[in-house]
């Protein structure tokens, strides 16, 4: 039986194969530390896990509307507001999805035909370019590049615009390679995207974890883009939710109908007893919170130092998300086999560079989601290993 001709433009994302791959050979007995996914290692805080559980003896174990609870909708929508310092979105703006990746390809299915130009950074999240060749459109992928500290590049951005580009993606803080937008590029893409009247996609999954007193800033504090933006965002990441499943998007009304429309089609709507304790991560404690943010930039910094103490590897200091991207070029070696050469020979898990599109060739990515304890023991690794290349 043969398979529908769009399967073969359909990616993935390798973090996965990876995992498996380590976990095989952590099965016959090797020691493998993982830096490849990009997954907090902390406990989800108990008082998320408790509610969950009460939430289950209450019978939250129903379905729901499809757009999710009213009173979630209406506390992501406050939520949303008050961290970005708007007054733009209410119930009817917000979809609760299961995990944040529906956001894209839902909105991607609801606006975009075959055709039409999508531009998304490059290195970035693979399930862009995925989704994108998947429905037929055009990617055009916009460089980000290490001299430009992994930022979009406004100018170039502009002159990637066509009459077909009809939608944006952009990401801050990034994956892989921790970036954050400036406050003037952020007004610079505003001003391009209210001109030209496309979509943006804001995936801003990580906007609460940054470092060094870094702000975010977000285009929906830029006035007139809430018409024309789709924010994404979630709990995996803020609150170690990963396997729990759940993500929201805030929109214009009258898309949020058509992606609820399409959650319908699909997944009906997330788990009831999952949406009370996402519920709690935003109307609890936030403690837990500013506690992991606060041991991830200590990770961050013991990485960042010990990369750059090698010979061969240069990397910069990010100032969001939980991963770097050092520059591997003067091993002279494909990123793909320094991948391949580090699991091998350091039994370190990390991504290579291409992982994440063209533009990541001579680049790895670790994430530091992991111990400091378990960092450096990697870090000693990867320096006794690299000295045979």
């Amino acid at each position: 039986m043969q398979l529908a001709d769009s399967m073969s433009r359909l990616g993935t994302e390798t973090a996965f194969l990876v995992l498996a791959k380590a976990k095989a050979l952590e099965a016959q007995g090797r020691k493998i530390i993982h830096l490849e996914i990009g997954e907090p290692d902390f406990d989800t805080p108990k008082n998320i896990s408790f509610a969950a559980i009460k939430a289950l003896t209450e019978g939250y174990t129903h379905y729901n509307p499809s757009p999710g609870f009213p009173d979630l909708r209406k506390v992501i929508a406050e939520d949303v507001n008050k961290r970005r310092g708007v007054h733009k979105y209410d119930i009817d703006n917000v979809v609760v999805t299961p995990g944040a990746k529906p956001i894209i390809f839902f909105s991607l299915l609801a606006t975009i035909n075959p055709g039409d130009e999508v531009i998304y950074p490059n290195p970035g999240f693979p399930i862009y370019g995925s989704v994108i060749n998947w429905i037929g459109a055009k990617p055009v992928p916009i460089p980000l590049r290490e001299e430009n500290d992994f930022r979009m590049d406004v100018d170039e951005f502009g002159k990637l615009v066509t009459p077909k580009t009809k939608y944006v993606i952009i990401n801050t803080p990034q994956n892989p390679t921790g970036g954050v937008l400036t406050k003037e590029d952020i007004q610079a893409i505003a001003e391009i995207a209210l001109e030209h009247k496309f979509w943006v996609l804001a995936d801003e999954v990580y906007g609460n974890i940054l470092y060094d007193g870094c702000t975010h800033y977000s285009l929906a504090e830029i006035d007139g883009m809430e018409k024309q933006l789709i924010l994404l965002d979630g709990f995996s990441k803020t609150y170690a939710m990963t396997g729990w499943r759940a993500g929201y998007g805030c929109m214009p009304k009258e898309l949020a109908k058509w992606v609820a429309q399409l959650q319908t089609n699909s997944n009906s709507c997330v788990n009831s007893f999952v949406q009370r304790a996402c519920l709690e991560a935003l109307q609890g404690p936030q403690d837990e919170v500013y506690r992991m943010v606060a041991e991830f930039e200590k990770r961050r910094n013991v990485i960042v130092d010990g990369l750059n103490a090698i010979p061969g590897f240069k990397c910069l200091k990010p100032k969001g998300a939980f991963y770097v991207f050092p520059n591997i070029k003067a091993f002279k070696i494909p990123s793909q086999k320094m991948e391949d050469f580090l699991m091998e020979e350091a039994g370190v898990a990390a991504l290579t560079g291409t992982s994440f599109g063209s533009f990541g060739e001579g680049y790895i990515r670790f994430s530091y989601a992991n111990s400091v304890e378990n960092i450096k023991i990697a870090l000693e690794n990867i320096r006794e290993a690299v000295k045979k290349l």
